[in-house]
């Protein structure tokens, strides 16, 4: 299938502490950018963006009104976490999508309530509606940490960078503003369908490799981590 124009990529030209960026929003966005999306995302609330051009688009090709925005990040001066595949990663997800919640007052929730205490701007792994499936089955005990960094590690989803706080808001820069299109947006439904599928059944595989390897989601949160 010929994918839309829109997906191929603009040339990367950035200085040094910038990073240029993408980030979909439905209905566009209006005024200046505030760290204002859900509560119940990866990282918390925040303005969230990401390095490939693809993954945005996939989440606002179901609403008329979607636009696609070519940021540009100036870092400089921010508190940045910068976070790798990895244990961490996975219970700092666990934890804003509320997986700890039993836990409140335990070591572990304080930790990961704690973890970006201070910082402006997050850098982490992406976990989108592919990995989404497989990061259920991790907190739900189905499969073990080895099999859900696996997971992740062969899918290389992209980074994104998350805007926590009004400071690391106002060194975000609008580059290009685009509206997508109804034959974009069937386009892209079709091609993100495609790509779950196959993200799904490439998990599956890792899983079954790491079946009895690694620790599992209650053992690590009742261990400390």
């Amino acid at each position: 299938m010929q994918l839309p124009e829109i997906i191929k990529e603009i040339p990367r030209q950035t200085g040094s502490g910038q990073a240029l960026l993408y980030h979909g929003s439905k209905r566009g966005i209006a005024g200046e950018i505030k760290p204002i999306s859900r509560e119940l995302c990866d990282f918390g609330k925040g303005f969230y963006m990401g390095t490939e051009k693809k993954q945005p688009l996939t989440l606002i090709c179901n609403f008329p009104n979607a636009k696609l925005y070519t940021v540009q990040a100036d870092m400089t001066g921010l508190g940045v976490v910068q976070l790798e595949v990895g244990i961490d990663w996975a219970l700092l997800i666990a934890y804003h999508r509320g997986k700890l919640d039993h836990m409140r007052g335990s070591g572990i929730h304080q930790k990961y309530c704690g973890f970006l205490s201070g910082c402006d701007l997050v850098v982490g792994d992406i976990a989108d509606d592919r990995m989404f499936v497989v990061l259920d089955r991790f907190f739900s005990g189905e499969i073990t940490d080895r099999a859900l960094i696996g997971s992740l590690s062969a899918l290389r989803l992209g980074k994104q960078y998350v805007a926590l706080t009004e400071k690391a808001c106002g060194q975000i820069e609008i580059i290009a503003e685009k509206a997508i299109g109804a034959d974009e947006r069937n386009a892209l439904r079709i091609e993100s369908e495609a790509a779950r599928r196959e993200g799904i059944r490439q998990a599956e595989e890792i899983c079954k490799k790491h079946r009895r390897d690694g620790r599992f989601f209650d053992e690590i949160v009742e261990g400390g981590a």
